[in-house]
């Protein structure tokens, strides 16, 4: 299946936004590892914090504003916005959703075992008793992954979520998704149901888990080759 044709990177450098992972932090191994590939092509690379002010308040809304702020905020260039997991699903709505002087500025985009679904499934292995003690408590109790530490988070953002629909956006931005198909957090058929209905999305599903840990030189070259960079 021949790549969707974005913005030529060969003809103007782009930015990278990377947008991490649910309970994750700029400081994951995925951000810090595209950093140094994408540093070593002289491309400026932004890693917004998406857990501020307060992780225990974060909703998709509250992530999609700080994206397109930033977004906003750079210099003139395209920008390839790559996201992971729950990042994957923001960047998806603010393509399609952010005013259109911003969402035109961006060229492409890169996502990572995208959670699409998130807001109409059961998040990780709560399964539906978890998601009801969520619900009616307000709370989740569970550990972060950047710092280890036990946390909690509200409900809003499970339910601040079902206001968006991955599968009604219109916007063509020329699509990569990498997908592992032993994904356990988000459901492999469900991101291929996604890809295959769109011309503009090209998948590229990989024998991993969620992490992508064991794939992270093929998540490059998959990404570089995407948009037009030599290795």
């Amino acid at each position: 299946m021949p790549l969707p044709a974005g913005l030529p990177v060969s003809a103007v450098t782009p930015q990278v936004v990377y947008l991490h992972g649910f309970a994750s932090s700029p400081a994951s191994s995925k951000a810090a590892f595209l950093k140094g590939r994408f540093a070593d092509h002289g491309i400026a690379f932004h890693c917004p914090d998406l857990n501020r002010p307060d992780f225990s308040t974060v909703t998709a809304s509250r992530m999609m504003e700080q994206t397109a702020s930033l977004i906003g905020s750079l210099t003139e260039e395209p920008v390839v916005l790559f996201g992971s997991s729950l990042g994957a699903f923001v960047a998806l709505q603010v393509a399609e959703r952010t005013r259109v002087e911003t969402s035109r500025r961006i060229a492409q985009l890169v996502l990572l075992a995208p959670a699409l679904d998130f807001g109409r499934r059961p998040v990780g292995d709560l399964g539906e008793a978890g998601m009801a003690r969520w619900r009616d408590t307000g709370w989740w109790e569970l550990t972060h992954h950047a710092s280890g530490e036990p946390t909690r988070v509200h409900y809003e953002l499970f339910r601040d979520a079902q206001r968006y629909d991955s599968f009604a956006v219109e916007r063509p931005v020329p699509t990569l998704v990498l997908q592992g198909r032993r994904d356990t957090v988000v459901d492999p058929d469900m991101v291929s149901r996604y890809a295959t209905a769109r011309p503009n999305v090209t998948l590229v599903m990989l024998d991993d888990d969620h992490q992508l840990g064991a794939s992270f030189e093929r998540v490059w070259s998959e990404s570089a080759g995407f948009l037009g960079l030599r290795e």
